[in-house]
């Protein structure tokens, strides 16, 4: 079984730009301060790119926890493409799109993933790691965009 969930977001930053910012190590080292979210190896800083890899160490449920992410596609300036490598889940992608409006840009975040451990993993998802994962990538995206021009 696997979780599937959608975050759109709406900003006046350029699809450029914010394809940019999403794909920054350090844009996203910021917006994950409260889980202490470190890259600590592959790509640690800058643009990651296609093929490329970054592993990040965080704290997430009281938990160190250890994720290395590939690039595995990458479409500049419309869409990439995340997936975990090793780490916690069984399966994790996540899919950056983005698209120009004519007021700015609209990002779209689709998260595939399934948790390890059998019935107790899926009972794990339904409880609380959905919300919990969908809840990032909120607060991501609200750092992310934050520095939105005012209309």
């Amino acid at each position: 079984m696997a979780v599937t969930f959608e975050c759109t977001s709406w900003t006046t930053i350029g699809m450029t730009e914010l394809f940019d910012l999403s794909r920054s190590i350090d844009a996203h080292k910021d917006s994950m301060a409260r889980s202490r979210e470190e890259a600590v190896g592959g790509v640690t800083s800058g643009l990651i790119a296609l093929g490329q890899e970054v592993t990040w160490r965080a704290w997430h449920f009281g938990l160190p926890i250890r994720m290395t992410s590939r690039i595995t596609e990458m479409q500049a300036p419309h869409y990439f493409v995340d997936e975990q490598v090793r780490g916690p889940f069984l399966r994790f992608r996540h899919l950056h799109e983005f698209s120009e409006v004519p007021a700015g840009t609209v990002m779209v975040d689709r998260i595939d993933f399934a948790a390890p451990f059998g019935l107790l993993g899926r009972v794990a998802e339904k409880l609380f790691l959905a919300r919990y994962l969908r809840k990032l990538i909120e607060t991501r995206n609200q750092h992310l965009t934050a520095g939105a021009r005012a209309e």
